[in-house]
């Protein structure tokens, strides 16, 4: 079974402490195959509280599948102007 690296940023952090999650450089065994998208699930958060996902460093989509030894952080909405456009992700609507 796949391990990663688990962090969740800002607000995030509060929501997944008052749910018994680790949050901070967690190490976190998941199922094969999993993607973004099911590891949110999995960590009992809705897809609209994530805006964006970095997996090594670098902004993903949720559809991505993660692989064992993947550093994975949640960031959600609201990190601040210019900052968005140089980190790689913009606030898109989910449907």
């Amino acid at each position: 079974m796949p391990v990663i690296l688990f962090n969740a940023f800002s607000f995030l952090q509060k929501k997944l402490k008052d749910k018994k999650i680790p949050y901070s450089n967690a190490s976190m065994t998941i199922g094969p195959e999993t993607t973004v998208e099911e590891l949110i699930s999995q960590v009992r958060l809705a897809p609209e509280e994530v805006e964006a996902v970095f997996i090594n460093g670098k902004v993903s989509s949720f559809d991505t599948i993660l692989r064992d030894n993947d550093r994975v952080a949640l960031v959600p909405p609201g990190i601040p102007g210019p900052y968005r456009v140089l980190l790689g992700f913009v606030n898109k609507k989910r449907k």
